[in-house]
């Protein structure tokens, strides 16, 4: 594309480019966020500069897309807009989505992964619709009763990440589920981390084996047992002071207490770094000593800027999609279609189906809860 309005033979020219190109084509949804499309666009314009064998599938209204696309030089060539005129607002339903958001830019996006147009989905959008529509159109590996949403906590492990799942995808688990998301989690730091053998936790109020609910109890179990199939390590319960240590890689908890864990140390940064300005602003000496640290502070910034880690990947699924915060900025979109690539370069979904199939032959079973579990067709965040 050129930097000129975009015409319809520069248009097809590109979206021929991404159909005849054999790297790594991501689809993104440029709909949904908080920012809107130009954020996302900017977000792929980081992306594309940064690394050359990335060519994007773009869903949303076309001459709108094609407007903000032909403005980064970047994405001449790159780019591929689908037109859709629908958008998934964050107030909308799930239920409702799934009977009539087949127009959306969100449902196109899921349906370019289903069609094999591209090895992954980036969204900003509602996250609830989002694993609706993901569930229905790409449906769940054999095996798996609730996915998961994981993302990488920042923290002390060698990796600089811990791995945290579920945040959000369902608010209840059983212990079933609970041993799932253990095989899952290892798996997603064994390919995100390069850890060979992860060290798994189980979140609870406490670490002595009797406290917790009793779901937690059986999950302790049944994690314990299948640590050495799952190919990690078993460390036991641990507490919300240890979700940035250093004392596990992979945290479990259910989708209910993740959520809240995950919203709470995004808002602590954030509230870390309005008190630091606050305090090198206090005086002459202060905003001296603002400068002499400027270095040091700005590496401190980077490490916990919630917009660099941003992702959540939901896991247990026949296709891999990369869940962007719904506030992001062009710097948190480059950072989710960053940890996309990665996904599709590793074949994520391949691998952690092996590791499923592989981990759950013999796996023990444990006491049903009661039947109280959520519609799987229509989840609710």
């Amino acid at each position: 594309m050129t930097n000129s309005s975009p015409t319809e033979d520069s248009l097809q020219s590109a979206e021929t480019s991404v159909r005849s190109d054999t790297t790594t084509v991501i689809s993104v949804d440029a709909m949904g966020g908080d920012a809107g499309p130009s954020a996302v666009v900017s977000g792929l314009a980081i992306s594309a500069k940064k690394n050359p064998d990335i060519r994007f599938i773009l869903h949303g209204p076309k001459e709108q897309l094609a407007n903000l696309v032909a403005r980064k030089s970047a994405l001449e060539g790159r780019v591929e807009i689908r037109d859709a005129t629908g958008v998934v607002s964050m107030d909308d339903k799930p239920s409702h989505v799934m009977r009539h958001g087949r127009d959306t830019s969100m449902w196109s996006t899921i349906e370019a992964v289903r069609d094999g147009d591209a090895t992954v989905a980036v969204s900003c959008g509602n996250t609830g619709a989002l694993m609706a529509v993901s569930m229905i159109r790409l449906r769940k590996i054999p095996g798996v009763n609730r996915p998961a949403i994981a993302c990488l906590w920042p923290s002390r492990s060698a990796s600089g990440f811990n791995v945290m799942l579920d945040v959000g995808a369902d608010i209840r688990a059983d212990a079933t589920d609970l041993l799932q998301y253990s095989l899952m989690g290892a798996s997603y730091a064994r390919l995100g981390l390069g850890l060979e053998k992860p060290r798994v936790g189980l979140l609870n109020v406490g670490t002595e084996e009797h406290k917790g609910r009793a779901e937690l109890k059986v999950a302790n179990d049944l994690i314990e047992l299948a640590a050495e199939k799952g190919s990690y390590e078993y460390v036991g319960f641990v507490e919300g002071g240890d979700i940035p240590s250093d004392k596990t890689d992979v945290i479990v908890t259910d989708g209910f207490t993740g959520n809240i864990a995950l919203k709470t140390g995004e808002g602590t940064a954030k509230l870390i770094g309005t008190f630091l300005r606050e305090a090198f602003a206090y005086s002459p000496l202060s905003r001296i000593a603002a400068l002499l640290s400027l270095t040091s502070m700005r590496r401190l910034s980077k490490r916990i800027d919630p917009r660099r880690v941003n992702g959540g990947v939901f896991l247990g699924l026949n296709g891999t999609v990369v869940k962007s915060h719904g506030s992001a900025d062009a710097t948190g979109v480059a950072a989710a279609i960053k940890l996309a690539f990665t996904l599709s370069q590793s074949h994520f979904v391949s691998r952690l189906s092996a590791r499923l199939a592989s981990a759950t032959e013999t796996e023990p079973t444990a006491e049903p809860t009661p039947a109280d579990a959520p519609d799987l067709q229509d989840p609710n965040v």
